[in-house]
Order: structure tokens, then C-alpha cells, then sequence
């Protein structure tokens, strides 16, 4: 089947064409040929940009898929809040064409055996997905799982996902562990010792409400201890969902001296602060929680200098039941992949250039975990993404593929969005 993309801008720096508005071509999956003005042969599917509806032209842009580095399919054991299948349908959506999922599931993916279930549940599906390991067996945080057999079946990096590892010798360990296969560990930075019993960030805030906070320190303690300990280690870690100011500070300094720490960031952080608690909405309740707009604003001043590598969804999808109950009981997270994009676009503004949202969606994410490289150019395949700019699309959880609606943005009027991916 080929496919005829007019007048589309090329979003990709690490493409020769980057910047470039050209018709493009796609034979079998694989781009063909990029110009201007192409003529059709044969059958031919063509998509064409609208007007808008001030009567001006519509614009498309395309990039590389979007890689998702911390999404929760709850499957197996959690399959009444979301599936493999289903999850990749909301993936498809949101313009991801890879996807990291977390081993907090039931049992555990703490072995090979669970690596191949997970990999067997997706097969057919074109997005593909990469397993992540359990760092610890059954995610207790007491002794190693068996890295090395997960690794050797695709486990593409190791995590304990919502349950960070808080023993500072098990995380050397696992640090010293996976430089045998040069891997990298995924923790996500939450001190328990200081979390535990917290709703929602400690501040002004939380003391207005009346429910107890979840101090920046808790973050910030362990960000500078696993920063240590990588640097003792020599290994690769990468810290997902940053929160606050000093996070940022911590890791834009070890960068400068050289140590192998990446980091993420979610939309939500990017564009949401404390203030969305202010009614007890559990729609809000999220880990790490929701922070003051001081540190949202470094979020954002950090994805702009490359500070932070990559956005990722932490899509963590949640039955009614999680979430139709008190605060304080209500689980946390949100199901909210198939809106990373129009969610950062929302977030961020003209403060982030759009080829560094790009490369934090696909460039960086493949090159921190050793992923084949994805570009616009001759004869590339893996699945591009299309999407629109100032074109508003308003969402309704009720036509999302997810089976969860734990998400707070039903009716919201977005200026970007996912048009389609072209595999």
C-alpha cells in the first residue's frame, strides 16, 4: 500500500530534511522518496492538509514514532484497568510507536518467563514493546531478580517501577549488575522514609487543605543518592518522572561532570501544579505529586536546555472503584497516553523549541537504551508520526481505546494533536 504525504514539515534534527515543508512518499511501510510536488503512480492513498476553520491552510508536521519509557499496562493481574491490547491501542493513538512497560503487574515481571508473556501478549500489534525488568524479586526491594535471563529473553532496562529501591546496597548492586551488558536502571526518586503517609506536595497548598504533604526533600535525597552511587559504580541510570527544582539542579550538575545520568519528565508536571487539588480531586493524585509552580517552571527551563532527556507518559491506567472514592484512599496516576503531546504543547508554550519536545519523544529516548535510530530520510521504516498545530481538537475520554478514565482532561479543547502514524 503507498501512501502520499503532501506538504508536510519535516520534525526531526537528526534528518538532512529537518525544518524542510516536502511531499513524502511511503511504499510498504518505508519512505520512498521526499520532494516537491510528487506524482502519484499507481494506487495511491493521499493525505492532504485542510483549512482550518478561520479559512486559513492547515499544516502538518511529521517526525519519527514516539518512544514511551514508563507506561503501566497492568497485565497480567490487572486486567480490568488495562491490557497489553489495549494499551497499545492508546499507545497508536498518542503517536507512540515504542513502548517501555513496567513489571509491577501480578505476578511480578521479575523472570524470563514473565519477559516472553509480555512480549507474546503484543505480537502482531505495530507498536512494539519492550519489556522492563524487575530489579528486585516480587519488586520487594530485598534481593536481585534474575537480570541477566530477562536481558537475554528483552528486557530492555530494569526498574522497580511505583516501588523505588531504597536500600542503598541493592541499588549499588543492581547499578554493578548491569554494566555486564552495559544496561541501564530505571528508578523512579521517592524516599519512602519521607513519603509515607503524604497526599500531595508539602506547601502552602497541602497546609491550606489539611492533608499531609510529600516534602521536595524526599525527591531531592534520593536523586543525589543514586546520583552517587552511579558515580561510584561507573553505570548508567536514568531517573524518570523529576518533580522539583533541586532535582533538576542535582542532575544538570552531574552532567557536567560527566556522570551517566538521564532523566524524564511527565506532562503532567509540565503543566499542572499543586493548585489542581485545591477541590479533592482524585483525578490529581499522582506519584511523585503534583508541585508548587516554582518547580514546574525549572521542568520546563530544564527540558528546554536538555537538562531533561525525555517526556514520558507514566501512564497508569485505574479502575472506577481506585479512584471513586475519598483522597486519601483514591489510587494514584493517570491514563493519559494518548495525550502526552497536545499536553506538552499545552505545557510548555514558545518556551520549548518543538525539535526538542521531538527529540525528547524520540531521538534521546533511542539513544539512551541502545534502540535502532529512527529519521525522516530515503528509506526509513518503523513508523512515523503525524500531528497538527493549532488546529483545536477537544478530548473525550469516551472515544479513548484505554479501558481506564482516570483522566482529568475530558473536554478539554487541545491546539495540538495526533493526526495519524504511518507504518
Amino acid at each position: 500500500m503507498a501512501v502520499l504525504l503532501r506538504q508536510a514539515t519535516i520534525i526531526d534534527p537528526d534528518s538532512p530534511y529537518n525544518g524542510k515543508t516536502l511531499d513524502i512518499l511511503f511504499k510498504h511501510g518505508a519512505i520512498k522518496e521526499l520532494g516537491s510536488d510528487l506524482k502519484p503512480e499507481g494506487a495511491v492513498t493521499i493525505i492532504s492538509p485542510g483549512s482550518n476553520e478561520d479559512g486559513s491552510q492547515g499544516k502538518y508536521f511529521i517526525s519519527p514514532g514516539f518512544v514511551d519509557l514508563f507506561a503501566d499496562y497492568r497485565e497480567p493481574g490487572f486486567e480490568q484497568k488495562e491490557t497489553i491490547a489495549t494499551g497499545l491501542e492508546t499507545a497508536l493513538k498518542g503517536g507512540f510507536t515504542e513502548v517501555f512497560v513496567l513489571p509491577n503487574t501480578q505476578p511480578v515481571n521479575d523472570s524470563r518467563a514473565g519477559i516472553r508473556y509480555v512480549l507474546q501478549q503484543s505480537l502482531g500489534h505495530k507498536v512494539q514493546v519492550h519489556p522492563l525488568g524487575a530489579i528486585s524479586q516480587g519488586i520487594e526491594g530485598k534481593a536481585l531478580a534474575e537480570m541477566m535471563d530477562m536481558r537475554a529473553q528483552g528486557a530492555i532496562a530494569f526498574t522497580d517501577g511505583w516501588k523505588p529501591i531504597q536500600s542503598n546496597g541493592l541499588m549499588l548492586k543492581a547499578l554493578e549488575y548491569v554494566k555486564a551488558f552495559d544496561g541501564v536502571v530505571i528508578q523512579m526518586p521517592i524516599d519512602t522514609s519521607l513519603s509515607t503517609g503524604g497526599l500531595m506536595h508539602e506547601g502552602e497548598q497541602s497546609t491550606r487543605l489539611g492533608m499531609p504533604g510529600i516534602p521536595s526533600l524526599a525527591e531531592s535525597l534520593m536523586v543525589h543518592r543514586d546520583i552517587e552511587l552511579t558515580r561510584y559504580s561507573q553505570s548508567k541510570l536514568h531517573i524518570t518522572g523529576i518533580s522539583t527544582r533541586e532535582s533538576v539542579a542535582y542532575i544538570r550538575a552531574a552532567k557536567a561532570e560527566g556522570i551517566a545520568v538521564t532523566c524524564s519528565v511527565t506532562p503532567y508536571h509540565l503543566l499542572l501544579t499543586d493548585t489542581s487539588i485545591s477541590s479533592y480531586d482524585s483525578l490529581f493524585k499522582v506519584n511523585p505529586p503534583l508541585r508548587a509552580d516554582d518547580d514546574r517552571q525549572a521542568l520546563i527551563e530544564g527540558l528546554a536546555d536538555g537538562t531533561i532527556d525525555c517526556i514520558t507518559s507514566h501512564h497508569r491506567p485505574q479502575d472506577w472503584d481506585a479512584k471513586a472514592r475519598e483522597f486519601e484512599y483514591a489510587g494514584d496516576g493517570m491514563a493519559i497516553q494518548e495525550l502526552v503531546f497536545p499536553l506538552v504543547v499545552k505545557a510548555v508554550g514558545g518556551a520549548v523549541p518543538l525539535e526538542r519536545i521531538i527529540d525528547a519523544l524520540t531521538i534521546a529516548p533511542r539513544r539512551i537504551f541502545g534502540l535502532k535510530p529512527l529519521s525522516v530520510r530515503e528509506h526509513a521504516s518503523g513508523g512515523f508520526c503525524l500531528y497538527q498545530l493549532n488546529q483545536g481538537l477537544r478530548f473525550s475520554t469516551q472515544s479513548s481505546p484505554s479501558l481506564s478514565r482516570n483522566n482529568p482532561f475530558d473536554g478539554i479543547m487541545f491546539d495540538g494533536h495526533i493526526q495519524q502514524v504511518i507504518f
